[in-house]
C-alpha cells in the first residue's frame, strides 16, 4: 500500500506544519504587535486618559482664573489670592503659621 518514503515524506510535512504553527503562534502572543503587547498598550492609555481628565480640570481652573483676571476691572480678591497660593506673598498684618 504505502511504501516508507511516502510515510517518511507524511511525517516531514506534519512537522514542518507544526514547527511553523508554533512558531506563528509564539510571535502572536509574544511578538512585537502580539497579545502581551496589547495588553501593555491598553494599560498605558487607561493611565494617558486619567492624565488627561486631570489635566483638562487643571485647563478649566486656568481658563476661569484667566476670566476673572481679564474682565474690566479685576477683582482685587482674587488678584490678592494667587499673590497669596502662587507667588507666596502676604500681608503685612497677617500671621503665618509653618507646619511641617
Amino acid at each position: 500500500m504505502y511504501d516508507w518514503r511516502s510515510r517518511v515524506r507524511q511525517v516531514l510535512v506534519l512537522l514542518t506544519s507544526l514547527c511553523a504553527t508554533a512558531y506563528f503562534t509564539h510571535h502572536a502572543i509574544h511578538g512585537r504587535h502580539g497579545l502581551e503587547a496589547r495588553s501593555a498598550l491598553i494599560e498605558r492609555a487607561d493611565l494617558l486618559e486619567f492624565e488627561i481628565r486631570s489635566l483638562e480640570t487643571v485647563r478649566s481652573r486656568l481658563r476661569h482664573d484667566v476670566a476673572l483676571l481679564t474682565r474690566n476691572q479685576p477683582d482685587s480678591d482674587f488678584i490678592e489670592e494667587i499673590a497669596r497660593d502662587v507667588l507666596g506673598y502676604v500681608h503685612p498684618d497677617d500671621r503665618v503659621i509653618v507646619t511641617r
